[in-house]
């Protein structure tokens, strides 16, 4: 179970999974989650650090405000991703993460449909 600071893989995993069309795979040797083959993150060789896509125009501002928990280095410079410390991040830091990168990969349709869910769900 998530704590109030700090995620583990299963914790991503628990919830990626519950998003439409998110299945478990590898991405460069390590565990990695696809969005219908689209890769949607996946974990470092580490074990700690999460590699998620990003708008890159959001990337330095999503760094500055969490600092403790994102960051990107010198090998990541040049690509739109960000790097995430999970022993230190938010849970909900992570999910939104995850949601936000899964809505730019997944199919359109799998998108509307948890739009439309999550707006039937609040009414």
């Amino acid at each position: 179970m998530a704590r109030a600071r700090g995620m583990t893989w299963e914790d991503v995993c628990a919830y990626a999974t519950t998003l439409p069309g998110v299945e478990e795979g590898t991405s460069y040797g390590t565990p990695a989650l696809r969005a219908k083959r689209v890769f949607l993150a996946r974990l470092r060789e580490d074990g700690e650090t999460l590699v998620v896509p990003v708008d890159p125009d959001e990337r330095p501002l999503l760094v500055e405000a969490h600092r403790d928990a994102l960051f990107v280095t010198k090998h990541y410079e040049n690509w739109p991703l960000v790097l995430v410390a999970l022993p230190r991040a938010r849970p909900q830091l992570v999910r939104e993460l995850i949601e936000d990168a899964w809505a730019a990969k997944a199919p359109k349709r799998l998108v509307e449909a948890r739009l439309a869910e999550r707006k039937g769900a609040s009414a």
